[in-house]
């Protein structure tokens, strides 16, 4: 879609995960649509790609989200027990999002919005088709909820000019949306590419002011968790100064892990730990 230099920022839109755009008018077929590609100039395999958050906001007042929670994260006997509703529909506007139906005994529900995009990342690695429905080692739909506004995330080049793309906007989402996806909408959203040469990593890796991320994707959770956890281990060594020994009793003790998608293909789990924790 447009060729940008190490540096540039880009400010776009993207459309929600059917296709809709801020008029709602389906613009692009169902199944999360991204914006992109956007060709960075100089970015080569071994490289990393950052991709700094700048600003992400819902520009409609209209989203919805899934009613009943996913199959895969009860119990199956409860499985019959799970509501057949309609998708619900909510009012979002600068600071809440307000429940408009289906109606419930929870009555009206009032949420202050969180906005985050679900689904980004770069080509992934040998040629690979991937749907934006699942997620690899390049990103693609991870639904973290911790991809919000000041988060800078960093994931690995496979392909000359990283070919990122970005979309599936959630103007607020549970830890793993389990319901299929978060408060869906279409987003304003500026982002700032940099490239760090020569800087292989094998997973996407984030960081904020507070934390640092390692990212795993993959079918079951607990290939992800090792995926994520691998990818902390060599970043706390390659980065931080930590021999294997020092990065393994700094995790016993202070890691944290957050869920982020558990109802895609791939499920994703998020390693991190505090900064204050960090060497240097």
């Amino acid at each position: 879609m447009l060729h940008v230099s190490d540096g540039d920022t880009i400010i776009t839109t993207t459309v929600d995960a059917w296709g809709f755009d801020h008029r709602r008018e389906q613009v692009t077929p169902r199944g999360n649509p991204q914006t992109g590609p956007f060709y960075v100039e100089g970015a080569e395999p071994g490289d990393t790609l950052v991709v700094e958050l700048d600003e992400i906001r819902p520009n409609r007042r209209y989203g919805f989200c899934g009613s009943s929670v996913a199959p895969n994260v009860v119990d199956p006997e409860y499985v019959r027990e799970l509501p057949q509703a309609d998708i619900a529909e909510w009012d979002v506007d600068a600071g809440t999002a307000t429940l408009a139906g289906p109606e419930s005994k929870l009555g009206q529900l009032v949420s202050p919005i969180d906005p985050m995009i679900g689904c980004f990342g770069v080509a992934a690695k040998r040629g690979q088709a991937i749907s934006t429905a699942t997620s690899a080692e390049h990103g693609g739909n991870m639904d973290y909820r911790g991809f919000v506004r000041g988060t800078t995330v960093y994931f690995p080049v496979f392909e000359p000019g990283s070919l990122f793309f970005l979309g599936d906007g959630h103007a607020v989402q549970g830890d793993g949306e389990i319901v299929g996806s978060g408060i869906e909408i279409s987003m304003d959203v500026q982002v700032t590419l940099r490239v760090l040469k020569d800087k292989a990593i094998g997973w996407p890796r984030a960081e904020n002011d507070d934390w640092i991320m390692a990212v795993g994707n993959a079918r079951p959770l607990d290939q992800a968790t090792q995926h994520a956890t691998t990818e902390m281990l060599r970043w706390l060594e390659q980065d931080y100064g930590l021999d294997s020994l020092g990065a393994n009793l700094l995790l016993a003790q202070c890691v944290r892990y957050d869920l982020g998608n558990i109802f895609d293909p791939a499920y994703t789990m998020v390693c991190k730990v505090n900064k204050q924790w960090l060497p240097g």
